[in-house]
């Protein structure tokens, strides 16, 4: 016996189940590993203790029910129940016990097992929420399944096909010819037709038809079948009920209000794409057509003219006459240029008394001259209205594409500008877009555009170049020179783009800047110990402004550090030409801020010596022109020595521009300049560089020699 215990207990400890033995009061006197493993304790921490505390509180009253009922009945008990795990989580257990009773009828020890269920649990849940969710699902959208056994003829309905039907389980039996009588009479051939190819040949169906309910009610449905085999012939059908009553409905609505709209779209596009007095297109149907006419001319390698015409005189007719001859001359102008024109051309009338033709497979440009011409012809025929004879003229511009090789609403703004060109050349003609003139327009507005993008984006920069004096090495100034670091193009000099700003207010803008940034950079160089002068080159358009002068004030009172003498503006010498006499003005105002002038490119202006009397500038400028070939060319030489000469006569300081070589420098000398600067002194540079230039900067010794 001893022997079959520990058996006994082996096999307690090796089954799954959680196994215990407990005292009447339910104190457990024996568990088994599963038990210790669970609640991660030892066996004599759990010996003692009771169920209740670790069975979940909402289970707790059924499990205390199913306990006292096998008190009293002495039956087993079986009940589900969650209990809490050593991790604190609660896992469904089926727990089962039997109580063993003496001969007194009282409980000596109860026997138990707890299995734990939780995936069991977790799937009937699943279970049944995906039930509950289909019934739902199947009422909202209105769908109702069925099964047939064809064998034995039962025919299942899910709850919702009852409902469908209007109908219950207990009220109506299924049956396929009772469900087949309520269709009308047309779904119920079709109806009939399906199921016998169902069972006969396995063919399923989805088919949408009308039926009545058991209540009366009409509706459309849609029943669909599957069909399952078995041997090759049908066994079972399985389908769906539908009912699509309100999308149908809706359908139906839609159908009408489609053939309703189908027509009014008729309607609407004639009048969306013609012009309602002369039922010619309007602008709308007019962009289309240009669009397909030039495909067709890049498809064909032919030309199209755009012809934008507007009549001459037009509002004298209206007020003079009234609105009503002014439509019907409209009406007879439009209705003699359509003659006028061939059948693969377009007419359009885009507003008031302004039409566009649209001339199209024109081997060359000259053969819509003709087509042209008779429009001008058409728009000024005669017209008699109410023994009133009306008749005006017409202004037409013209434009070719693809020489004109933009878009469809270019071409247009194109034609109307050559219109108004017709206008002013005195009405009744022709004018033809000039493409180059427009192309140089543009690239000159995009050029502008660009420029005054630079001037925002801080893209300028100024270069120094020095001036020195030759002989004695002293460098007694810079000259400050614009760039353009384009984010593209890299650093540009003045020569690509002061041109496209000269004579446009956008040069003073550039020029101010440049005044701006040298008095700037003069107050940098003070301040680090560099007195420099600067000299600053002035456009003729800036220095004709107006308030020129009183601009400059302003711009030196933000340097108050600055020596004004310090500072000196070149002009050039043909500029100061155009108005001796208010740039003469502007030079003695400037010299009383104790600003000076140059003249700059002295010798290229023709210059008599009494307009150098009047001009008040203290230095000239030798243009390096004539600087560049004076060893080769004896008249360059001749006209430098000219202008020393006119200098030390009027008492003028002299520069020499395009110092190149020694060799100029020597000549230079000898013939008395010895102010100087070019390539052979120093090349433009960053203002950084400067202060070591100067430092280093030794004339040559044979200029000092001479």
């Amino acid at each position: 016996m001893k022997n079959n215990g520990n058996h006994f207990r082996k096999l307690c400890e090796a089954i799954p189940q959680q196994l215990w033995v407990a005292d009447p009061t339910g104190a457990l006197t024996y568990v088994n590993k599963r038990v210790t493993e669970y609640f991660s304790v030892s066996a004599e921490e759990i010996i003692g203790t009771g169920w209740q505390t670790l069975i979940h509180p909402g289970d707790l009253p059924a499990v205390i029910q199913k306990w006292t009922h096998a008190i009293q009945t002495g039956e087993p008990y079986k009940v589900d129940f969650r209990l809490k795990g050593a991790d604190g989580v609660y896992r469904w257990h089926i727990g089962q016990a039997l109580a063993e009773f003496d001969s007194n009828g009282q409980v000596t020890e109860w026997f138990g097992s707890n299995t734990d269920i939780t995936d069991r649990k977790v799937s009937e849940q699943a279970l049944l929420t995906t039930s509950q969710l289909l019934d739902q699902s199947q009422q909202i959208a209105k769908v109702g399944g069925w099964e047939l056994n064809i064998i034995t003829g039962d025919l299942f309905w899910t709850d919702e096909t009852y409902r469908l039907h209007d109908t219950s389980p207990e009220k109506f039996n299924p049956t396929v010819d009772a469900g087949v009588s309520y269709f009308l009479p047309d779904s119920r051939e079709i109806i009939s037709q399906a199921l016998d190819a169902a069972i006969n040949e396995c063919k399923g169906y989805d088919l949408e038809l009308k039926t009545f309910t058991t209540q009366g009610r009409k509706i459309d449905i849609r029943t669909t079948c599957t069909v399952t085999q078995e041997g090759g012939k049908a066994v079972k059908l399985v389908g769906i009920f539908q009912d699509i009553t309100d999308q149908k409905n809706t359908q139906r609505k839609l159908e009408n209000i489609n053939r309703e709209l189908k027509q009014s779209n008729i309607d609407l596009e004639h009048i969306a794409h013609y012009d309602a007095l002369t039922k010619l297109p309007n602008r709308s149907l007019l962009a289309d057509r240009m669009q397909q006419a030039m495909i067709r001319s890049q498809r064909h390698g032919k030309a199209m003219a755009v012809a934008f015409l507007d009549l001459d005189g037009f509002k004298e007719i209206n007020d003079t006459y009234g609105h009503t001859v002014g439509d019907n001359l409209l009406i007879h102008i439009a209705s003699k240029m359509k003659e006028a024109l061939r059948q693969e051309d377009s007419l359009a009338r885009i507003g008031g008394d302004e039409f566009v033709a649209v001339l199209t497979d024109l081997v060359s440009p000259a053969d819509g001259e003709p087509l042209i011409k008779r429009l001008l012809e058409a728009a000024s025929e005669r017209m008699i209205f109410d023994d009133k004879t009306v008749q005006v003229s017409a202004s037409i511009g013209v434009t070719i594409y693809p020489q004109d090789g933009v878009d469809a609403d270019q071409l247009l703004r194109h034609a109307d500008h050559a219109m108004y060109l017709a206008k002013q050349a005195g009405k009744n003609c022709i004018h033809l877009f000039d493409v180059a003139q427009d192309i140089a327009v543009k690239a000159e507005r995009e050029e502008l555009g660009d420029i005054q993008r630079a001037l925002d984006n801080n893209e300028f920069i100024l270069f120094y170049q020095p001036k020195v004096n030759m002989r004695t090495g002293q460098v007694i100034g810079v000259e400050a020179l614009i760039r353009w670091q384009h984010t593209e193009r890299g650093l540009l000099p003045p020569a690509a783009f002061l041109s496209v700003i000269e004579d446009h207010p956008l040069s003073t803008k550039v020029g101010e800047w440049v005044l701006s940034t040298a008095l700037n950079q003069m107050e940098c160089w003070r301040l680090a110990g560099l007195d420099m002068p600067i000299s600053v080159n002035i456009s003729a358009f800036q220095l004709q402004q107006p308030d020129f002068t009183q601009r400059l004030e302003i711009l030196l009172s933000q340097f108050p550090n600055t020596k004004p003498h310090n500072l000196e503006l070149e002009i050039l010498e043909t500029s100061a030409l155009e108005d001796i006499a208010e740039v003469s003005i502007v030079i003695d105002v400037c010299k009383e801020l104790g600003i000076d002038f140059a003249l700059d490119d002295f010798g290229t202006g023709y210059s008599s010596l009494a307009y150098l009397k009047q001009l008040p500038a203290g230095l000239l400028k030798i243009d390096q022109s004539f600087v560049r070939d004076m060893l080769e060319d004896p008249d360059d030489l001749a006209i430098i020595q000219g202008i020393i000469g006119l200098a030390a006569a009027f008492d003028r300081k002299v520069i020499s521009e395009g110092v190149e070589t020694i060799a100029h420098g020597e000549k230079l000398l000898l013939l008395g300049c010895t102010l100087a600067q070019g390539y052979g002194i120093a090349r433009p540079m960053p203002a950084k560089a400067i202060p070591k230039w100067v430092k280093t900067w030794r004339p040559n010794k044979a200029w000092s020699n001479k």
